[in-house]
């Protein structure tokens, strides 16, 4: 079980918002590389990056710190870069630049014949993230509910050869409200590729419940608010989870 860190991009800092809202913005750091290196420090395996000027423009707004980020990183661990992830010119330019993983959400569902496509050039690179409510999927920086049943959409992004799902349950990211295990067990069944659990992680009981259901298909959660507020301790929560996985 990999307890991820996210790092979301606004105007070049590290900020995070209160379940997708921009103007909620809480700022963490002018110098998000910084914070790069404290995570790796703290045993980090694997870094989760978000463009937020990016996911809501449709193109990369935060090239030079995703840049300085890879640069800090220097190849140790994997990473997943997310937002405004539109044309298959841009996957292969993250690519390029370092990054392991490429995040697809809102063109997945607006343009599922994008996602085949990036599958296709890019096999192995292509992450979708499905961001829900009450079961359907949510769109446009979760400002629109679709009438997509989360499971459904992800059966079939499966069979067109994505990576693994990043789930986030949009009501409870950003609330340090605990997550939605119920939810993301019931995603990992249907699936056979792994599902990331996002949204909601405040304490080590919840790392907990998740390794209890880690079995089921659920490689990670993903992090932000609870490590940089302190209501959790990231290499106490790793080491829980490495713990109870072995």
């Amino acid at each position: 079980m990999l307890i991820i860190p996210a790092i979301d991009l606004k105007d070049g800092q590290c900020v995070r918002l209160r379940q997708g809202e921009m103007e909620g913005a809480t700022v963490f750091s002018d110098d998000p590389a910084s914070f790069v290196s404290h995570w790796l420090g703290q045993g980090a395996r694997r870094m989760h990056l978000v463009d937020l000027n990016g996911a809501f423009a449709g193109k990369p707004k935060n090239l030079a710190a995703v840049k300085a980020i890879l640069a800090e990183i220097k190849g140790e661990v994997p990473v997943q870069l997310g937002g405004g992830i539109r044309s298959l010119e841009t996957i292969e330019m993250y690519l390029d630049a370092g990054i392991d993983y490429v995040i697809i959400g809102t063109a997945a569902i607006k343009q599922p014949g994008f996602l085949h496509e990036a599958c296709d050039a890019f096999p192995g690179n292509i992450i979708v993230g499905l961001d829900a409510k009450d079961g359907m999927v949510a769109t446009d920086g979760w400002a629109k509910i679709t009438d997509h049943n989360v499971i459904d959409l992800a059966k079939r992004f499966e069979g067109y050869g994505v990576e693994s799902v990043i789930y986030t349950d949009i009501g409870r990211d950003g609330m340090l409200s605990g997550v939605n295990i119920e939810a993301t067990v019931k995603l990992a069944q249907a699936l056979t590729i792994p599902v990331i659990a996002s949204g909601g992680l405040t304490n080590l009981d919840d790392v907990r419940k998740l390794c209890e259901v880690a079995d089921e298909g659920i490689e990670g959660v993903i992090t932000g608010r609870a490590i940089y507020e302190g209501t959790i301790d990231f290499a106490k929560a790793q080491d829980l989870a490495d713990e109870l996985s072995a």
